[in-house]
């Protein structure tokens, strides 16, 4: 597998180009602000073709570029339908001092020309690539993560977790369309099942691995230690 990943914009969000080597076909996961020149950058380097790009959910700060990104390639955008909407409203999905910071320029929001809606437990074959969703709610209604299948001794698969987990911590719930309870149970269901050599990797930060945030992560520390 073919992996470079970048932080992007202001808000230093993770985008990341995947494919199965250099010279072939891949995705873009997560294009927020400022994102277009690096995935450019990776697409002219390494001979790629984004056919699609994949949103783990609506927020600004993770599909500001998705349209021109998607638009360049002539690629198919994939985002699930509980946050469908933030493509046209990101507003709405965000606190009141962001919307505030963001509305002192004019910005104009659309859908790209070919969107397509993402399901729990689907399994989506793009660009050579083997990518199983999980919708996890909780830090947005559609909130999902990707995984993937990683060909080495000591990783098992890839997962492109969002704004789910963290390096030490998991994603805020306190912005609309969060919902804390919702997360802790996607995290229950979702994460803690998943093998100790999965590497994740977030919308933010340093990447990790379900072991190591399974024996340091507070949170999930409590979730393992809670009856089920």
């Amino acid at each position: 597998m073919f992996l470079a990943g970048f932080p992007a914009g202001p808000w230093g969000t993770n985008c990341y180009v995947v494919a199965t080597a250099a010279g072939a076909e891949c995705v873009v996961v997560d294009p927020g602000k400022d994102a277009a020149p690096g995935v450019a950058d990776v697409v002219r380097e390494h001979g790629l073709k984004p056919v699609a790009v994949l949103l783990t959910h609506g927020h600004v700060d993770h599909m500001w570029c998705v349209a021109p990104v998607a638009g360049t390639y002539d690629a198919t955008a994939w985002i699930h339908p509980g946050d469908r909407h933030l493509l046209t409203d990101p507003m709405a999905g965000v606190s009141p001092e962001t919307a505030r910071m963001l509305l002192g320029a004019e910005h104009r929001w659309a859908e790209p020309d070919d969107v397509r809606e993402l399901a729990d437990a689907q399994t989506l074959e793009l660009a050579g690539l083997r990518l199983v969703v999980d919708h996890t709610p909780g830090h947005t209604e559609g909130s999902v993560t990707f995984r993937a299948p990683y060909d080495a001794p000591d990783v098992s698969e890839v997962m492109f977790a969002g704004d789910l987990l963290f390096a030490g911590s998991i994603g805020r719930t306190d912005m609309p369309g969060g919902d804390h309870q919702a997360m802790l149970r996607s995290l229950t269901d979702k994460v803690l099942p998943l093998a100790d050599d999965v590497v994740v990797l977030p919308g933010h930060g340093e990447q990790t691995s379900i072991g190591r945030e399974r024996a340091t992560n507070p949170f999930l520390q409590e979730l393992s230690r809670a009856p089920r």
